[in-house]
């Protein structure tokens, strides 16, 4: 038996982009931000793999490098 989802579809538009923040530029200072917190989270998952570090300490770091870093798109990151 298949399930069936509801999905909502939304034309995107130039009115779209300027209305949200998607066309803003970015900074030096923003691009650096988002290469470190890139750069940290690759370390984070490798540690990770390694075992030196737990599930848990992985969510909390992350939550914190995302708080130290403010990347970009981190309003919408799990």
């Amino acid at each position: 038996m298949k399930q069936t989802e509801n999905k909502n579809v939304q034309q995107i538009t130039e009115e779209t982009f300027e209305s949200n923040d998607l066309k803003r530029k970015m900074s030096e200072e923003q691009i650096q931000r988002e290469f470190n917190y890139i750069q940290a989270e690759n370390i984070l998952k490798k540690m990770l793999e390694k075992g030196l570090i737990n599930e848990v300490e992985f969510d909390r770091i992350t939550e914190l490098n995302r708080k130290t870093f403010s990347p970009f798109l981190a309003k919408i990151m799990p």
